[in-house]
């Protein structure tokens, strides 16, 4: 991983992260890096050390969203966040394109051979996902099961799917909303007022912790500040998954896996999750307190305690 560029040490939350750049062919990923504790530049030198933690943040989100559990988990493992493409910092699909699920898993499968792993190379890497980033992390480790040691998904359990029957009329939307454009963007006084948005979206967050994910989704504009996110990532998929395509990718995860699922969360009260967890060969399941953002907001401990023991001891 040499020819990855780092910017000067950012700290937070008392802990040294680093800024990250991983050219892929088509597009720039970017994202933070927190060093293993006592290594500070990677795992890298050392046949014991632990493998690398790939951590991927959810829909609209960036790797801001884990820098309340990753000093925690950096005790353990050298953990690398990355911005998904449309995300944080990272780069935008090209005119025309669109953001396919099926894409982020062709984006992380290059990440990790051409900066983890290697082409043609042995090594592992295990995969914390929060949300939509739990969901490409699974399809990831179906797509390859040797490549993943093992995986978390928080408040994640398997891709949205939709019914067969559904499959024109969700084509029918997602091509009028391309045509239709994502209007005009808007523009906030203060990273503050942007936060406050954040604050009552889909899965609403404490002002705290909208304003930390927001650093990192907005751009200077004008006289105030604009989304640096892609205005196309909020367009309907053209396709879902059906829900028996949605069991079929769970039977083929070989990794052991934990499932953290948050009492409030979105998958708190969702019916019809037995079967993809029974789906899962080697499954772990355990309850934290707070919402979708269990891991960023109000008492992440419980959170950052289950996932490095996972990842550490079993």
């Amino acid at each position: 991983m040499n020819d990855l560029a780092l910017s000067p040490d950012i700290q937070g939350s008392g802990a040294v992260v680093r800024e990250m750049l991983w050219p892929l062919q088509y597009i720039t990923l970017t994202g933070l890096s927190w060093p293993a504790e006592g290594s500070p530049e990677s795992h890298e030198g050392s046949e014991s050390a632990a493998p690398p933690v790939i951590m991927l943040h959810g829909w609209l989100d960036n790797s801001l969203t884990f820098s309340r559990i990753a000093p925690e988990l950096a005790k353990g493992a050298a953990l690398f966040a990355v911005d998904m493409a449309g995300h944080g910092r990272s780069g935008h699909r090209p005119p025309g394109q669109s953001y396919q699920l099926m894409d982020y898993v062709a984006d992380l499968a290059e990440l990790i051979e051409t900066h983890f792993c290697g082409e043609g190379q042995a090594g592992q890497i295990d995969i914390v996902g929060h949300s939509l980033g739990g969901i490409v992390g699974a399809l990831y480790a179906a797509a390859f099961p040797d490549r993943v040691r093992k995986l978390v998904m928080i408040d994640s359990l398997g891709a949205l799917s939709h019914p067969a029957s559904e499959t024109i009329p969700q084509l029918r939307k997602a091509i009028k909303k391309r045509i239709a454009g994502s209007g005009r963007p808007v523009v906030y006084p203060d990273m503050v007022a942007a936060a406050k948005v954040r604050e009552g979206g889909f899965s609403p967050l404490s002002h705290e912790a909208a304003l930390a994910l927001v650093s990192r989704n907005v751009k200077p504009e004008g006289e105030g500040y604009g989304w640096c996110t892609d205005a196309r990532l909020r367009h309907p998929s053209p396709l879902m998954m059906t829900e028996e395509q949605v069991l079929a990718s769970l039977k083929a995860v070989r990794a052991p896996t934990l499932f953290v699922r948050a009492r409030e969360g979105l998958l708190a009260k969702r019916k019809g999750l037995d079967s993809r967890a029974d789906a899962i060969s080697d499954l772990k399941t355990i309850d934290v307190p707070g919402g979708h953002h269990c891991h960023l907001d109000g008492d992440t401990r419980p959170v950052a305690d289950a996932v490095r023991h996972f990842l550490e001891n079993e």
